[in-house]
């Protein structure tokens, strides 16, 4: 009968079946019962008559009532026995303790009134131990046996594991009692050598090196990555390995994301690009741009795309009196507004408009009533070849805008203006490109003139409003320029990523094409520092490391999502699209890099235009962009930007051009 009970129940595991929770409720009902019975019987030597005579079919009863409410209060019964976790094990026991607990208590009453024990307190001790060792047995028992159903079907796997941890031992057995896999830990990674050579649990330490003849030996199919602490050069140094042996790299969540205390196969997840950056996390100084930005009234243009968004959510922490967003994208801000809405309970501070930079009268208004102290200027067109297709629009938005609200910052006493540029602003190659140029001479110029802007702004004063704005000529421009950010609209990983989840193609422009790169946090914290240390006149470079050849990051991206380039994932080649340049640049070479106090960060010093040409240039480049003549727009921004040189574009014939004079559409 016992073998026949014991079939039954392996046969119901390993058939995976779900058992209903009342079951599991009743069972442990019937075993707590089962371990009182037992406990009388340890008790009086086996001797049944001498059971008898304590009644403990009553005492049975009393102790399976204060079971059920104790099993309710610490759900007992909610798990999945197959894969119970100690946790699990904690609760059933607690369980016990507390129906034991409120009987100890009743000895203790039945000893102060000579009342007779209802459970002997010899008993009751017995009684504890049998239940607890029991009801947390059959779990385990049914769990082993689970596993052992599911050795026939599933493959041994072995796996490394590297990260900083002092939970090796934790993350061992969490791996290897995942349910629906069969792992087997052979190795970790190690970075302090003091650890070589040691174990835990049977499973040693390595250094890197030594790992390498361990993978091969056990044919190592996996690689756990803790990552939260983990340099990413040595990050980059181990993947790239990891990659080249077609062992998949998976990342493993931080011990308090686990499910119940226990690791799930679904919370396995790839390692992201943005993890393997090629240079260790830029740390930029936090303190002093707090302690300067709180109290302020801040207005940000462009609030709803990546690097608006993300300046928006850092400020959002910080004690700012204001926080005025603004962009034409309604569904952008309303997404904006909500994400600041969990970050921080502030929110009568946070200011949507709904606006458009080339609206200056809208801008105007902005200004008036919220009178800023700090603009960051966000806003721009920023796809190239889209901007080489609409020049106009590229002109009304990225050099009108920002013309009008450096205008209005100048007019408002606005301390600060911090300007988002671009490498592509560095010999430009396309119509984006130099748009953003001819914005950064712009301010540049404002800057250098900043007292005779402010005469001749003098007249743009409503009523008093004159009186209202004493402090002339302290406006300080400066402009931070960018590579390419990491995760941002429109960059290339999500669209890899999502080239890869649909089953390809991964699609790249050219073999040789290459980028630098860096995060949105790393952007933002830039903008933040760089408008707290400039001067005013400054163009911040951020020193980004080596380029990273495109189609080096997508053939990474498609094997840490486990697949082979080219046979699980084709790459083709599209060509370079319309005003691409292989190479981006940080520094023009006309221009002279000066270090700042701050290693990663550099000022770039250009020579400039004078303020009167400058001007009256960019009307006239406004004017024919209002006409919407893209090829008399493009022409006039190769007047203005010297080393503007058209790439892969249908105004590359301009370049030809005898340029001698500026155009001009004035009669």
């Amino acid at each position: 009968m016992n073998l026949s009970l014991i079939n039954s129940v392996y046969k119901l595991v390993k058939n995976k079946s779900a058992v209903p929770r009342w079951i599991i409720f009743m069972l442990d009902l019937f075993i707590c019962a089962f371990a009182l019975f037992f406990a009388y019987l340890l008790r009086f030597n086996m001797d049944f008559d001498a059971v008898n005579k304590y009644g403990y079919i009553m005492q049975i009863l009393i102790v399976t009532a204060l079971n059920v409410i104790f099993f309710r209060v610490f759900r007992t019964y909610e798990g999945i026995i197959r894969l119970s976790s100690a946790r699990e094990g904690v609760r059933c026991v607690s369980a016990v303790f507390f129906s034991s607990f409120v009987l100890l208590i009743s000895i203790g009453i039945s000893t102060i009134f000579n009342w007779a024990f209802l459970v002997p307190s010899s008993v009751l001790i017995i009684y504890f131990f049998t239940a607890s060792f029991l009801i947390f047995a059959y779990r385990i028992w049914i769990k082993i046996l689970y596993r052992i159903s599911l050795k026939g079907k599933l493959t041994v796997e072995n796996v490394l594991i590297f990260g900083k941890t002092i939970n090796e031992s934790l993350l061992k057995n969490a791996i290897e009692s995942i349910a629906d896999r069969q792992y087997k830990v052979v190795g970790f990674i190690a970075d302090n050598e003091n650890l070589w050579g040691k174990s835990i649990d049977n499973t040693k330490f390595y250094s890197f090196e030594a790992v390498k003849a361990i993978a091969e030996k056990y044919s190592v199919k996996f690689l756990f990555m803790v990552t939260d602490e983990l340099d990413p050069e040595k990050k980059n140094k181990i993947v790239d390995y990891c990659l080249a042996k077609n062992i998949s790299v998976r990342v493993i969540p931080g011990v308090q994301n686990w499910v119940d205390g226990q690791l799930q196969t679904s919370q396995l997840k790839n390692l992201k690009i943005e993890d393997l950056l090629n240079r260790p996390s830029i740390k930029l100084a936090s303190e002093h741009v707090q302690d300067y930005l709180t109290g302020k009234r801040i207005l940000i243009t462009g609030a709803a795309g990546s690097i608006g968004g993300e300046i928006a959510k850092q400020l959002a922490e910080i004690k700012v009196e204001q926080l005025i967003l603004c962009d034409n994208s309604e569904t952008g801000l309303y997404e904006l507004q909500y994400q600041l809405q969990q970050i921080t309970s502030r929110r009568d501070n946070i200011i949507i408009r709904i606006s458009d930079v080339r609206s200056r009268d809208i801008i105007q208004n902005i200004f008036e009533i919220y009178k800023p102290h700090i603009v960051f200027h966000a806003a721009a067109y920023k796809h190239v070849p889209l901007m080489e297709m609409h020049p106009c629009e590229a002109v009304k938005n990225n050099v009108l805008g920002t013309k009008i609200v450096a205008d209005l910052s100048v007019i408002y006493g606005v301390e600060r203006f911090v300007l988002i540029s671009t490498d592509k602003a560095i010999n430009p190659t396309n119509v984006m490109g130099a748009s953003k140029r001819i914005a950064e001479m712009y301010i540049g110029e404002l800057q250098t003139n900043l007292q005779q802007v402010q005469r001749s702004f003098s007249g743009n004063f409503i009523g008093d409003e004159k009186d209202l704005y004493p402090r002339k000529g302290n406006t300080k421009f400066i402009t931070t320029r960018f590579g390419n950010v990491l995760g941002s609209n429109g960059s290339v990983i999500p669209r890899f990523q999502k080239q890869i989840d649909a089953g390809g193609p991964v699609t790249v422009t050219h073999p040789d094409v290459t980028r630098y790169f860096m995060t949105i946090p790393e952007a933002c914290s830039l903008v933040l520092e760089a408008g707290t240390m400039g001067r005013g006149g400054e163009i911040f470079v951020f020193d980004m490391g080596e380029p990273v050849k495109i189609i080096d990051l997508a053939h990474k991206m498609i094997k840490l999502a486990g697949l082979i380039p080219n046979k699980d994932i084709r790459v083709e080649f599209t060509g370079l699209r319309p005003g691409e340049k292989l190479y981006e640049e940080l520094v023009n070479k006309n221009e002279e890099a000066i270090p700042t106090h701050h290693k990663k960060i550099m000022i770039s010093k250009v020579n400039k235009p004078e303020l009167r040409t400058m001007i009256s240039t960019i009307e006239q480049l406004v004017e024919l962009a209002k006409k919407n003549n893209n090829l008399l727009v493009v022409k006039q921004m190769k007047m203005m930007v010297k080393e503007y040189k058209s790439k892969n574009s249908a105004y590359e014939n301009l370049d030809t051009v005898e340029k001698n004079a500026l155009i001009s559409i004035f009669p």
